[in-house]
């Protein structure tokens, strides 16, 4: 039988073994495990989200008790004895439960020599981590923040900042809902509700547009879903397309559109009077691109198969607005993504932001006279943020910084040309968002 543990572990194989983002593994193993009830499925993703915020502290630890440590274990030895080492750590499931049931789950896969290592070690820990009555989860936490990363963030909100950054979303973030218009949310929340009493619906506190879902469930399968009228999409995403404030009836350009709710946002305001071109390097997105924006009854003018590293391909003509939600690191988004601290180094902040400039830069040259270009990444660390656009300001002459004039941005922002919307102050993840005019 599928255990809460058993499905925790999967995602850690998967993360660790096949570079899987830990929320796409843990939404398709959920999916197998029909039999798990609301309260298991809540300590699965507990389970595996919290074994990988904390993940390089748990192999410290472990690594008292198994001198030759674990990281060279089969995989799915290891993520057993990860998962039952942060339940004994940071859980209240009884110890001899938690030992016992990921010895027998060593046992079946990999024999009777392993399932007895790993009893050894786990009895030792749980006997360690009884002993200390307490174990601080926030220093945990910080052991496992890597120390390139402490300091990017340091150098953005000091140290005080950073603790509270990596502290925020020891408990996954709610799923957020975009509704088409500001008009409709209320409507919609009472029917969502109605609908699925066993949820949490609550509306968003930076997207006039979003409602935050908890305990309801796979989303798609809500109502209103498969009728276009709400989709899903993170609270700040909302909020970084919002800023761009696109009015009706002009003409706009997101050059990295990806799968394309950001787009959808910006279809929406520029109305049947306007239109949207999209770019992405990889084709197979903006095919997901156009049935998701059907599914909306939205849709975009042209797209076009663009890899801004080497230029602007076919695309021709210049834009009222142009939008580019660059590749970047993703440390913003470490509460649902914990993974991504057990994978960048720090070198990467370095090609992440040569990668940046190029593309911001080459996308600016379609912003027209009067025009506007809207810079976002999923980071807020200065690297990929304020550096980038210092230098995409010096080499693209007629640039320069503006405020915006998207009311919801300028809740954020007042009269400043960038912001950054911070988890632990917004409740989204974290974003760096700048507009600048061409004069």
């Amino acid at each position: 039988m599928t255990t809460a543990r058993e499905v925790a572990a999967r995602v850690l194989v998967r993360v660790e073994r096949e570079g899987a983002f830990a929320s796409a593994a843990l939404e398709a193993e959920l999916s197998r495990a029909v039999q798990l009830d609301a309260r298991d499925r809540a300590l699965a993703t507990e389970l595996a989200y919290g074994s990988l915020r904390v993940m390089p502290w748990l192999d410290e630890q472990l690594e008292r008790f198994a001198p030759q440590g674990t990281k060279k274990l089969d995989a799915r030895v290891r993520a057993h004895l990860i998962a039952a080492a942060y339940q004994l750590a940071f859980t209240r499931v009884p110890a001899f439960a938690a030992v016992n049931e990921a010895v027998d789950a060593v046992r079946r896969v990999r024999g009777d020599r392993l399932a007895a290592f790993a009893n050894a070690v786990l009895r030792k820990f749980a006997k360690y981590t009884s002993e200390l009555g307490h174990v601080d989860r926030e220093l945990a936490i910080a052991a496992s923040t890597p120390a390139w990363l402490r300091d990017a963030l340091d150098r953005v909100l000091s140290p005080a900042g950073t603790r509270s950054f990596v502290q925020c979303g020891v408990e996954p973030p709610a799923v957020a809902l975009r509704v088409e218009q500001p008009s409709e949310r209320d409507a919609w929340l009472a029917r969502l509700r109605k609908a699925a009493p066993a949820g949490r619906f609550e509306t968003g506190s930076v997207s006039p547009l979003a409602i935050l879902v908890r305990g309801a469930g796979k989303p798609q399968q809500l109502v209103g879903y498969q009728e276009g009228a709400w989709s899903v999409q993170e609270e700040g995403a909302q909020l970084a397309a919002l800023a761009v404030g696109a009015e009706p009836g002009e003409i706009v350009l997101d050059a990295c559109a990806g799968r394309g709710n950001k787009a959808a946002v910006l279809a929406r305001q520029v109305g049947i009077g306007g239109a949207v071109d999209v770019c992405d390097a990889i084709p197979s997105k903006l095919d997901h691109l156009r049935a998701e924006l059907a599914r909306c009854r939205l849709s975009v003018r042209a797209s076009y198969a663009i890899d801004w590293r080497v230029g602007s391909g076919e695309l021709v003509g210049e834009y009222d607005r142009v939008f580019v939600d660059a590749p970047c690191s993703g440390t913003g988004t470490l509460r649902r993504r914990p993974e991504i601290a057990l994978r960048r180094e720090s070198p990467d902040l370095a090609a992440m932001a040569a990668l940046q400039i190029a593309i911001a830069s080459r996308a600016a040259a379609h912003v027209r006279r009067g025009g506007a270009l809207f810079y976002v990444v999923c980071s807020i660390l200065r690297e990929e943020a304020e550096d980038v656009i210092d230098e995409v300001v010096r080499k693209c002459s007629g640039l320069s910084p503006a405020p915006f004039d998207s009311p919801a941005a300028r809740a954020i922002a007042a009269d400043a040309p960038s912001f950054r919307l911070l988890p632990h102050v917004h409740g989204t993840d974290g974003y760096f968002v700048a507009k600048l005019a061409r004069l």
